[in-house]
């Protein structure tokens, strides 16, 4: 354990003792709620997946920043004040101390929200899609740290891939060359967020929760810290066809670029732009996507528990 670490980090009871019995714990992020959906379906969906985590017998741990405060599982009143505030900061990594210091509230992103779980001893996290290289980076260098998390952070991630907004060749290239393992959950296809398929192929295939809750146990037994990627795609029934969604998103990083939107705001601008050119197509399916993800990231947890 850090030195002073619990003058930061406020564990919930119900999180706390059940990491102490070994039971299924799932942490969630909060920059969905307060910076990637709109309100009210932003809190109607953090409240819905950590019931459906409770229904499959995990104990939901959605982190955020309140008051200078690392909270690791928040009450329902904590989650629509995150929804509905304008105060929020976004934050990663680089944006902790300060965060932490001023006793500011903050939403973590995937890498901050991996940071997060791994104080407090949560394995496995559920999220939507994670960061990566942006489109362009060959001039803007915008490449997200959340790529850099999961080599570093041992904690497994389960998402419908990278987000769509990215270059996704590039961000498997990143990974690829961080040695973080990439699954996918039966499927070889590496899913597209929006889309089950993005042309590209994962490193592995999984077929069961089990099979991926064994390497990722192999992983961290053999001494192989940093994380691990199981990317899961949406259901059939939900996703909006690639090519399509590939030319609105060309249109909203073009729209991003003319009015020279870049860094932590880029990925909010882009991710409601898409929604207004979709007619809300592509909210519903991120919706769809995260209720899925929790599915199978219960299911994991659960299988690592066991192991455990």
């Amino acid at each position: 354990m850090i030195e002073n670490l619990d003058k930061y980090l406020d564990i919930k009871e119900e999180v706390k003792e059940g990491l102490k019995a070994g039971k299924a714990v799932v942490a969630l992020e909060s920059t969905i709620i307060a910076h990637g959906m709109p309100y009210p379906q932003n809190i109607e969906t953090a409240i819905e997946i950590e019931e459906i985590l409770r229904d499959k017998g995990v104990i939901p741990a959605t982190i955020a920043i309140i008051d200078g405060k690392i909270k690791i599982g928040l009450s329902k009143e904590e989650i629509e004040y995150l929804g509905q505030s304008e105060e929020v900061a976004k934050v990663s990594r680089r944006d902790f101390p300060v965060v932490l210091a001023r006793k500011k509230d903050g939403a973590t992103t995937v890498a901050a929200t991996m940071i997060a779980a791994k104080m407090a001893g949560i394995k496995v996290f559920v999220t939507g899609g994670i960061g990566g290289v942006h489109r362009g980076a060959n001039k803007s260098f915008d490449i997200s740290a959340d790529l850099n998390e999961l080599k570093e952070t041992s904690v497994a991630v389960i998402a419908a891939g990278a987000k769509s907004i990215l270059d996704i060749g590039l961000t498997l290239e990143k990974l690829e060359s961080f040695g973080v393992p990439v699954l996918s959950y039966k499927t070889e296809e590496f899913p597209a967020f929006y889309s089950q398929k993005s042309g590209y192929k994962s490193d592995y295939k999984v077929d069961s929760a089990l099979d991926a809750a064994k390497i990722i146990k192999a992983k961290w037994e053999s001494g192989l810290e940093g994380g691990l990627l199981l990317a899961n795609p949406v259901p059939k029934e939900d996703e909006i066809e690639f090519d399509f969604i590939n030319k609105k998103i060309e249109q909203a990083v073009k729209e991003a670029e003319e009015k020279d939107i870049s860094g932590k705001e880029l990925t909010p601008f882009l991710l409601d732009r898409i929604k207004e050119i979709t007619d809300g197509k592509s909210l519903e399916t991120n919706i769809a996507l995260v209720r899925n993800n929790a599915l199978v990231g219960a299911e994991v947890a659960k299988e690592l528990a066991k192991l455990n």
